[in-house]
């Protein structure tokens, strides 16, 4: 792979000011380091990468963008997820700097960590370094990886001790201004036998706001934890949108984990789940709605490294205008991962003649006792179905509502928390335009 120059704003001196700027321990300072090394020798993906030929960056400039050094004073936009939600805690970013954090009591008495990864990795190092150095998302994949995580700022953490139950849900709102760069790092630890739920939402102040985000998410569910995780993707259609997103369980353990992506102008996701202790369940929510010339790829990776382990993952997708998604996943089962039971679907509404869907599922299976089945469908909405709305007196445009939220049903009935499902509804309802 060649090698390039940092762009303009992302240069030696602005990378030595903002470490210079840091309160860390050495460790850590080691860890950004590495990866900005990484970052200055790796290009920027083409074409010519077999995960990137569907997706054209040409018209991304980095250099346009540069580190946030202070946070913003700006208007918070609506949280979606926590509307009429009794939360436990909630934190607030923007542009990669915290600007509120806050946990109720009885979960800080109990050993819970919960709020600006910055200030809690300078106070809990020592606790906190193993799960660091695990590194679930490698940060010297590609250029983007290693740039989040040499410059990751105003990250959020959610740490729960053994046995701890949160049945709170905890909320966490991350903000891009005009031209912002996030350059978030999620990290959720949850120890042998506990349990949360983390709502996680991002938006941009407005609908015409540029910016960029690159981003982290990891996700380490020990033995017989359990984690409900939601992440609703609400940028602006002017946000190009690159992350990397990995999820541990262990035996025995449960993670449910719901994509919400409706927003940004382009997104790049890589979206992994390894079951890695027998008998680990893992199941995957994908709820995706475009518009316009939005160009939306996520690549999942179902890896099953043990015996008798269960995953199952849903992504729908409904496209409006010129919009266009790609899909590509993967069952990946080990020698070891006898007793597997897989399972991998992804459909498309295409709501206009324009839209476009590429879905490539894959299954690479080295065990010779398992269960994977995968499944992809793709059609345009139903001229009948219209009509017969419109015959019982609703308006093209609610029978077309009616139509894209009986296509979401399924994902939505697996969906356990009432908040996130209305949530969804709302925001997927409020974008469908009459065909």
């Amino acid at each position: 792979m060649t090698s390039m120059l940092a762009p303009a704003n992302f240069t030696q001196d602005a990378f030595d000011a903002f470490m210079a700027s840091r309160d860390e321990p050495a460790w850590l300072t080691d860890m950004r380091q590495t990866a900005w090394s990484r970052f200055e020798q790796l290009a920027m993906p083409t074409g010519r990468d077999e995960e990137w030929m569907r997706t054209d960056i040409r018209l991304f400039k980095l250099d346009k963008f540069s580190l946030s050094t202070e946070a913003k004073e700006i208007e918070l936009p609506r949280a979606l997820l926590a509307e009429g939600v009794e939360l436990g805690g909630h934190t607030v970013s923007v542009d990669s700097q915290s600007t509120e954090s806050e946990l109720c009591d009885k979960w800080a008495s109990q050993g819970v960590l919960f709020g600006n990864l910055d200030r809690l990795v300078a106070e809990h190092g020592d606790r906190l370094r193993p799960y660091f150095e695990r590194k679930l998302v490698d940060p010297l994949l590609d250029k983007f990886s290693a740039l989040n995580a040499a410059c990751w700022g105003g990250g959020n953490l959610l740490y729960v001790p053994k046995g701890v139950r949160v049945d709170e849900p905890l909320h966490n709102l991350s903000i891009l201004s005009d031209g912002g760069t996030d350059l978030g790092k999620t990290l959720v630890i949850l120890e042998e036998g506990a349990e949360a739920t983390l709502l996680a939402e991002s938006a941009s102040v407005g609908p015409e706001s540029g910016g960029l985000h690159c981003g982290s998410i990891e996700l380490i569910v020990e033995k017989e934890a359990r984690l409900r995780y939601v992440n609703l993707q609400n940028w602006s259609n002017r946000v190009w949108h690159f992350a990397h997103q990995m999820a541990h369980v262990g035996s025995n353990a449960n993670l449910q984990w719901t994509i919400g992506a409706l927003g940004s102008r382009l997104a790049k996701v890589n979206q992994r789940v390894a079951l890695t202790g027998s008998d680990a369940e893992a199941q995957v929510n994908g709820v995706m709605f475009t518009q316009g010339k939005q160009h939306l790829c996520y690549n999942t990776h179902q890896h099953h490294q043990a015996p008798h382990c269960q995953s199952d993952l849903m992504y729908k997708a409904a496209l409006q205008g010129t919009s266009r998604t790609v899909w590509r996943g993967m069952i990946q089962v080990d020698n070891a991962a006898q007793q597997t039971n897989a399972y991998q679907r992804n459909d498309n509404l295409m709501l206009s003649n324009t839209a476009r869907a590429d879905s490539i599922p894959g299954l690479e299976i080295e065990a010779d006792d398992v269960r994977c089945t995968h499944g992809s469908t793709s059609g345009r909405v139903d001229d009948d179905q219209l009509f017969y709305a419109m015959t019982r007196g609703y308006t093209r445009q609610e029978a077309v509502r009616m139509i894209v939220s009986g296509f979401f049903q399924k994902v939505f009935d697996r969906i356990t928390i009432d908040s996130v499902r209305e949530a969804l509804g709302e925001a997927i309802g409020q974008r469908v335009r009459d065909l």
